[in-house]
């Protein structure tokens, strides 16, 4: 079934934006038709490295804008679509859904919602995290993205009680998103290069272009264990 997929993590610094560009390059890779779309007026970054194929979308509180994401649902009645949501987006999102009641035109059209939050672990990503599964309850499957790139010991989420019980309340399920190296990244996110572009790059080295495919074939396992995209593997 169509989805949209909501890449979330409502502050910044969380590893969104990364997140976002290793789905889109999964889906190229895996030839998954989609449509991937860049919502951050501020920092574009999605859209600046993936610019050959990103379309652009506005949610706003603003009434006289309202109708400026509502592509993203039509995009979403051909085929999936990858959103990648600005910080501090979630009234603007919410009101978007809420006044066109898009849940219930979803079901008549075949259209469904998917969020995939990106957290750090932190008090306040968790808290955020668990505003957005209140929020929506079972309307919006919500995949918690633990990335491990900014924390990588998680036993104190695994252990926390309140966490477990809307864990599975809601059948929440948890993706690793893997850690990539800093020198790697830093080059990517500085020459803005797609991952297809990074796993030739020669400057990497053959070490270094290793290092990115090592860390695209821990993603993608992440997301087919998942089975969002895929039916999930063991």
């Amino acid at each position: 079934m169509p989805t949209i997929h909501l890449v979330d993590g409502e502050k910044g610094g969380v590893g969104k934006s990364l997140f976002a560009r290793t789905m889109i390059q999964y889906c190229l890779d895996k030839k998954i038709p989609f449509v991937p779309v860049e919502t951050d007026r501020s920092n574009p970054d999605v859209a600046g490295v993936y610019k050959e194929i990103c379309k652009y979308a506005v949610f706003s509180e603003n009434e006289r804008q309202a109708d400026k994401a509502d592509k993203i649902f039509e995009w979403a009645i051909e085929r999936p679509v990858i959103v990648n949501l600005a910080a501090q987006s979630h009234r603007a999102v919410q009101g978007w859904i809420d006044s066109n009641q898009l849940f219930e035109l979803g079901s008549s059209q075949g259209v469904m919602f998917c969020k995939w939050f990106v957290s750090t672990g932190g008090y306040d990503s968790m808290n955020l995290f668990t505003q957005s599964v209140n929020t929506y309850g079972e309307r919006i499957s919500h995949i918690l993205v633990r990335n491990l790139g900014l924390c990588d010991d998680w036993e104190h989420i695994e252990s926390d009680s309140n966490f477990q019980k809307i864990g599975n309340k809601y059948k929440i399920k948890v993706m690793d998103f893997p850690k990539l190296a800093y020198k790697e990244r830093n080059v990517i996110d500085q020459n803005r290069l797609t991952f297809a572009e990074a796993r030739e790059y020669k400057e990497f080295g053959v070490i270094g272009r290793q290092r990115v495919m090592n860390f695209l074939k821990l993603a993608y396992s992440a997301f087919e264990r998942v089975g969002i995209w895929y039916e999930k593997v063991e």
